[in-house]
């Protein structure tokens, strides 16, 4: 289960992260062999699934996401909490709301997330 001071501890040191384009510390929230599954996989890492799996399928991913995007900022508006899940809902590039799950395996690192855009 979730508590509220994880949820506002693990939001709040991601957002951080990303703000400072701190690949290595937003990938330490993350199991090694972590899923993401984003519509701007497709887009960046040429991936049609949309997912991609470990992390440095995913880190790779990212650092190319953050050179076209060098002035990449995050904006937290909440911070939803499930059973073994986060919700971070957020404006991101050029304020466009966006809303990422992430489901929590049993050492508390991401073992799936999932990013939402608004249209």
């Amino acid at each position: 289960m979730i508590d509220k001071e994880f949820a506002a501890h693990f939001a709040a040191d991601w957002v951080e992260a990303w703000n400072n384009h701190d690949r290595e510390r937003v990938l330490a929230h993350y199991a090694d062999d972590f899923e993401m599954s984003s519509p701007v996989i497709v887009q960046i890492a040429g991936e049609p699934s949309g997912t991609l799996k470990g992390k440095e399928a995913v880190g790779a991913y990212w650092a190319k996401a953050l050179d076209l995007i060098p002035d990449l900022r995050f904006e937290l508006l909440t911070t939803l909490v499930g059973v073994n899940s986060i919700t971070l809902y957020y404006k991101g590039v050029q304020g466009r709301l966006a809303a990422e799950v992430f489901h929590f395996g049993p050492d508390g690192k991401v073992a799936k997330a999932f990013a939402h855009y608004a249209p």
